[in-house]
Formats: C-alpha cells, sequence, structure tokens
C-alpha cells in the first residue's frame, strides 16, 4: 500500500505585502483573499467559472467585483472609495456593503476609511391549518379587540429567491389590488438599478412587476422558495384556504446575490422604501449558514440587524434544519486528544458536493490544533495530517493526503484572535469521494472548550445542512445535536424561530400534531445564550409555488388567474416557520404601529403558550421552543395595551387614573394632544375631550377600552375598565 502525504502552504509573495494589517481582517479572510489573488494572478485576472462559483465574485455592467463587508473608520470619506471605483451602500452604525473591482484588491490596505473588512460569507435556504394553530383567525375577526387586523398598512419585506410577481397571492382578497409595493432583482443585469447601488433591477410599480413577471435564474436556478415562504407571511388565498397570516399587508421583495453584503443592501434598500411609504417593516429571512459569522452574535451581520432594530425594523429569521443530525461537538480539553469520525454527505445525491466543512471555535486566550486522519472500514488509520495550531497558523493550508489510488483534499484557514470577538477559529474543509476509506477529525488543547460543526460544502461555497460526528472505535466519540443555532438567527436582536408540527383536531374530534419539528434546530447558543426564541408551525405547510419555477413539486391545489394555472404545494422547514412569525409581527404593528423592535420581540416571547408538548418552559427559556408556542391572538392583544416607544412616535408624559374608573377617567399630562378618543373592544369609538385633566365616560357601558391620543400625526394609547 502507498500512502503519501504532500503539504503545500500558499504563498503570496508580493500580494502578502497588498494585503498589510490594515485595515484590519480576521486571518481566515486575508488567507481567501490571498487565495483569490494568486488564482487572478495565474489566470492573467480571467474570472473561471470555478472562481466565481467559490467566491462571492460578479459581474456587474462588464466589470468583476469582490463582494465584502467593512466597518467605517473615524476618518470616514466616501471619496476615497470613489476614487478606487468600489461601490458602497449608505452606512448603517457605520457598517456597510463593499462591491471592490477584482482590479483594486491590491489598493485595500490603503484605506483609511474602513478599519475592519471581511470577504461577505454566501448564504443558503431553510427549507390552512396552522392559521388556527397560531390563533390568528381570532385577530383576523377581531374578537375582544378594537377591530380585526391583517397586517394592513405594515410592510413585510421577504429576502429570499424564487419570487412570482404575478401569482393571484399577492393580490388583495378580492383579486384587484396588487400587494407587491416594490422589489430588487439584484442578478438582474438589465436595470434600472436602485438609486445609490449601482446594481440590480429595481420594480417600483405594478406594471413593470407584472411585465417582468418573476426574478431571474440564479445558482437555485428558477426557485420558488421565496413565492412559498411570502405566501405564508402574507398570501391572499386567492380563492384557497391557504391564505397567508397577514394578507393585508404589502411586499418588498429582493432576490439577493448569494452573500452577506447583497443583504445589507437588502436591508438599507428595504428600510428606505419604509421610510419613504411611513409604513412600519418587518423582514423575514428564511436562509442561514454555520461557516460564515462568529454565531455568538458578534457578526458584522449581527451588528447591523441590532442597528435597523434600533430604527425600528422588525427582523425574524428561522433557526436551521439540523435538529435531527449529531452535527455538533463539544470538548473541554485537559492535556488530551478529541477523534471523530466525519460523515459525509452522498456525493451522488448533488453534483455540486464537494465536501464537509468543520468550522470550530475556542474560548478567548486559548488556542487548539486540528488535523485528520484516513482510515479504512475497520477503523485502521492508514495516514493522518499533522495537527494544525490556531496559535501558529498564518498561512492558508491547501493540500492533500494519498492513500493508494485515491486523493483527499483538505485545506485549512484559521485566527489565533478573531478581531470581532478575540476567539480563536479554525476552518477546516475536506473532500473524500472514496467510500471506503473514513476521515476523522482530530483536535488537541492543553485547556478550554471548544466547539465545532460538521456541515456539507458545494462547489458554489454554499450548504448549511449538518453531518453527524460518528464514533468509530475505542478513544473516538460521537456528536450532539446540540448549539445547532445558525448565522444570522444568532443575532440578539432578530427573532429565531423553531418549528413544529401544527395541532389540529380530526373529523373524530381527536388531536393530532404538535410536537417539535424533528429537524428544528437547537439551541442554545454556543456561549450560553439561550435560542430560539419561539417556534411556530413548519411541518407540511401548503403555500404558493412560483409558475416560474423549474423545479418538480407535488400540488395540493390550483387555482387560474388571467388564464394561468397558479399551484399551491407542502413544505416543511424552519423557512415555513419563520413567515408565521413575521405574519404575526404585521399584525402587532398595524394593531400598534409605535411598538418598538425590541418590545414587539418582547411581547412574542412573553405571550407564548405552552402545552403538554412543550412542558413546563423556564424563565430562561427552551434550547427547543425558545418561549414556547407563538400565540398571535395574545401577542396582538398585548401589543394593543403596551405604549409604544419607537424613536419618532409621540412622546407625551402622560397616565390615567383610576383604573378601573366609573365617572371620570383622570389625566397626568404635560402637553395636550391635537385630539383624543375612547375605542371599545368592539372597535366603536367615542370622541372626548380632556378638560381640566379629565374626560367624562359615565355615559360608556361597562366593559374595557383603550384611551387614544393623537398629535402630530403620531398615536398613543392606553388600556382602562370602566365599571
Amino acid at each position: 500500500m502507498r500512502v503519501v502525504l504532500l503539504v503545500f502552504v500558499l504563498s503570496c509573495g508580493w500580494l502578502c505585502q497588498t494585503i498589510a494589517a490594515t485595515p484590519v481582517m480576521s486571518q481566515s479572510d486575508r488567507q481567501e483573499l490571498e487565495l483569490l489573488q494568486n488564482a487572478l494572478l495565474r489566470s492573467n485576472g480571467v474570472v473561471s467559472k470555478q472562481l466565481e462559483a467559490a467566491h462571492p465574485i460578479y459581474n456587474l455592467d462588464g466589470r468583476w467585483y469582490l463582494s465584502m463587508l467593512g466597518r467605517c473608520s473615524a476618518t470616514f470619506k466616501p471619496e476615497e472609495l470613489q476614487w478606487q471605483r468600489i461601490l458602497f451602500n449608505k452606512p448603517i452604525a457605520g457598517l456597510l456593503s463593499l462591491k471592490v473591482p477584482l482590479q483594486k484588491l491590491g489598493s485595500l490596505a490603503t484605506l483609511k476609511s474602513i478599519d475592519y473588512l471581511e470577504i461577505a460569507g454566501k448564504i443558503n435556504p431553510n427549507l390552512d391549518k396552522a392559521i388556527l394553530d397560531l390563533h390568528a383567525d381570532s385577530v383576523h375577526a377581531g374578537i375582544g379587540l378594537p377591530q380585526g387586523y391583517n397586517g394592513q398598512d405594515v410592510l413585510i419585506g421577504v429576502t429570499d429567491w424564487g419570487f412570482d410577481y404575478t401569482h393571484p397571492v399577492f393580490y388583495d382578497t378580492l383579486l384587484q389590488q396588487h400587494r407587491i409595493y416594490a422589489a430588487w432583482d439584484q442578478f438582474k443585469t438589465s436595470g434600472p438599478a436602485p438609486n445609490g447601488y449601482g446594481y440590480g433591477t429595481e420594480y417600483t410599480d405594478t406594471q413593470s412587476l407584472l411585465a417582468a413577471g418573476g426574478d431571474t435564474a440564479n445558482i437555485y436556478s428558477y426557485s420558488t422558495h421565496g413565492t412559498h415562504v411570502a405566501g405564508i407571511a402574507g398570501g391572499a388565498g386567492a380563492d384557497t384556504p391557504y391564505r397567508g397570516v397577514a394578507f393585508g399587508t404589502q411586499f418588498l421583495f429582493v432576490t439577493f446575490l448569494i452573500d452577506e453584503g447583497a443583504v445589507l443592501d437588502a436591508w438599507q434598500w428595504m428600510y428606505q422604501k419604509a421610510l419613504a411609504a411611513d409604513k412600519r417593516l418587518v423582514i423575514n429571512m428564511s436562509w442561514g449558514l454555520y461557516h460564515f459569522g462568529t454565531l455568538d452574535g458578534t457578526s458584522l451581520l449581527s451588528q447591523a440587524i441590532t442597528a435597523f432594530s434600533n430604527l425600528g425594523v422588525v427582523f425574524v429569521n428561522s433557526g436551521g434544519n439540523n435538529g435531527n443530525v449529531n452535527f455538533h461537538l463539544k470538548k473541554t480539553f485537559n492535556n488530551d486528544v478529541l477523534k471523530s469520525r466525519i460523515e459525509f454527505y452522498d456525493y451522488a445525491a448533488n453534483p455540486n458536493m464537494w465536501g464537509q466543512s468543520i468550522h470550530a471555535w475556542g474560548e478567548p486566550g486559548q488556542s487548539f490544533s486540528n488535523g485528520i486522519i484516513i482510515t479504512n472500514s475497520a477503523n485502521v488509520t492508514l495516514v493522518e495530517s499533522p495537527f494544525y495550531s490556531t496559535a501558529t497558523t498564518v498561512n492558508y493550508i491547501d493540500t492533500f493526503l494519498v492513500v493508494n489510488q485515491d486523493t483527499i483534499f483538505y485545506n485549512i484557514s484559521a485566527d489565533a484572535l478573531h478581531p470581532l470577538n478575540g476567539k480563536p477559529q479554525m476552518r477546516l474543509r475536506v473532500k473524500n469521494t472514496n467510500t471506503s476509506l473514513r476521515v476523522q477529525l482530530k483536535s488537541e488543547a492543553n485547556s478550554g472548550t471548544v466547539h465545532y460543526w460538521n456541515v456539507t460544502e458545494l462547489t458554489t461555497n454554499v450548504g448549511n445542512w449538518g453531518m453527524a460526528f460518528l464514533a468509530a472505535g475505542t478513544g473516538t466519540t460521537s456528536g450532539d445535536n446540540q448549539n445547532g443555532i445558525s448565522e444570522p438567527s444568532c443575532a440578539d436582536d432578530v427573532i429565531s424561530v423553531a418549528a413544529y408540527a401544527t395541532q389540529y383536531a380530526t373529523s373524530s374530534g381527536s388531536l393530532v400534531g404538535g410536537a417539535l419539528a424533528s429537524f428544528s434546530s437547537k439551541g442554545p447558543r454556543y456561549d450560553g445564550a439561550m435560542k430560539p426564541d419561539i417556534a411556530a408551525p413548519g411541518v407540511a405547510i401548503t403555500s404558493a409555488i412560483s409558475s416560474f419555477t423549474d423545479g418538480n413539486y407535488s400540488s395540493v391545489a390550483t387555482t387560474v388567474f388571467n388564464n394561468t394555472n397558479y399551484r399551491y404545494a407542502k413544505f416543511s422547514g424552519t423557512s415555513m416557520a419563520s413567515p408565521m412569525v413575521a405574519g404575526v409581527v404585521a399584525l402587532m404593528l398595524e394593531a400598534n404601529p409605535y411598538l418598538s423592535a425590541s418590545q414587539v420581540k418582547e411581547i412574542i416571547m412573553q405571550t407564548a403558550r405552552q402545552d403538554n408538548y412543550t412542558g413546563q418552559i423556564p424563565a430562561e427559556g427552551s434550547p427547543l421552543w425558545g418561549a414556547g408556542k407563538i400565540n398571535a391572538y395574545a401577542a396582538v392583544q398585548l401589543a394593543v395595551q403596551t405604549l409604544g416607544v419607537l424613536p419618532g412616535s409621540l412622546i407625551l408624559e402622560w397616565s390615567v387614573f383610576p383604573n378601573p374608573v366609573q365617572n371620570y377617567l383622570h389625566f397626568t399630562i404635560v402637553e395636550l394632544p391635537d385630539f383624543a378618543e375612547i375605542i371599545g373592544l368592539d372597535g366603536k369609538r367615542y370622541w372626548v375631550a380632556i378638560e381640566s385633566g379629565k374626560m367624562t365616560v359615565q355615559d360608556l357601558p361597562a366593559g374595557q377600552y383603550y384611551v387614544r391620543l393623537h398629535q402630530n400625526g403620531r398615536i398613543q394609547q392606553a388600556p382602562f375598565i370602566k365599571n
């Protein structure tokens, strides 16, 4: 048997000088940038299909760009970026997306306007009776509420792929008014691009949307994921029972380039549209990944979510679909070694399969070392790599092991101290197409705790489904399914959603469903913070599918509109649970448009319901269910009763007493409003005046009411009970 170990360390020569210590980059990103520059040098600047697939590279108006994220320095000057022909959006909390011309990569080190840079990670999607399970039907009917709510005057933004702009679910319930407010197809090059972004095609009216029909194909071909997701959040049903949660809302759709920078642009564009329309905005994200970001809430995307949340944008994200696979390992070291077999996805099942990606994060002030062992099916070692330490691996390692006629490729990038969280990290990618050979992870450290995730990677540099860590004989360890929340669902200010099977009553009266979906990723976050935040129906959810998709789906219903057949299909995933929650948020924001993003999240968690499936959930939450199952009715009830604190809303220092009241409702108020009204739970309005600090209510029937103050087009309200 011939066993060969060959190791190559990529040395970038003069290129290393072009990527100096300023702006700061993680060692992993610095290594990837050097790898890209070397490849461009060898190809004389020609971008191959393989290079385009492996990196977030795009051809915009005949020029090739690398997508990046950056943080502005204290001396930020837009003209410096413009001089380098770098495309960028308006900074949000000092963060911005960058499209850097490939010819200008060598100039990045000279930028004084940027103090931190990273290459944008590539992104992957997370794939009737649920409305009753949510108790959203009671909200639609307005039972015990001032009125019925359906999301009117709220915008739901959906960042996804596979939108059918013509589908009747995106009209109103009468099939007359089109409800897509605007759309941005970042892949479509014909233009016109949105002002200030310079790429893609923007649609701002019904005529142009219907003329386009749908978005363009991308690496996911002509998908339908976005249509299905949006239909759950706010589809109007179109003469079918499959109506979404907030069927009166309007939509913002962005078909985004498959990377983080494009996502940041999408959020900024949506926020600007919401400001112009003077509407509240909730953004749904049914996608995620494990090998970009930091997975602990410190990533640039997490920081951007916090910044937009502080401006009132509510973010909802699917928690991930890896709950039924032991793709995670946790090891607390004491001068010992961890070994575990890496399970591979089936190469025959996906033509784009590259291999497995092992991402590992340690603790600040510690280091660890990783490598691989190649064994036969009897777990006998044939060859192994050296250990590579986070403390000393400063170059990108791209190498292979040879066993007889078989070659096992692997590469490694690492940081001794990541710039965003101060933790050591390593990403080890390995390719093995011979099923008779097994690959084991080996890891060692003197002390400290390290977390590892085993995720499939495609040739397009995406992939978010986990594969198991397996025990393989004496001294080896199997994985678990804990700490499985992906980016950006791990952000502090996002509402992270788990999935469960809808519970409903059969014709015989038996209750069916209600259990946590087997695929729903489990928390907590690896730093101990509790995730997910809430659970929603996500199993066999019926919604619209795109009439343009080239995928093969079994239809459960079809409707004819404008001489075209439009279909509905059942999908499962936290991708389906997330828009359920986004729809509930839209109902809440219609009921009380002055809630802050943090209030919305707090109300959703506070009003979550528990049952026999969730069990008793402690105050800190559950790593399976978060706060419990979402309760749309209770959430909207509390939203109506809550005094909103959204920046820019009416801020009057006031309170009412006594409560309950019989004759006069007294006010402690510094400034009188423009006018006031009282609203009953039946929706009836009473126009009243505040005179001498009090309001006469003695003629009101007994019951619960809300007093609502109006000033400068803004509203605040408070509940009271009339005896």
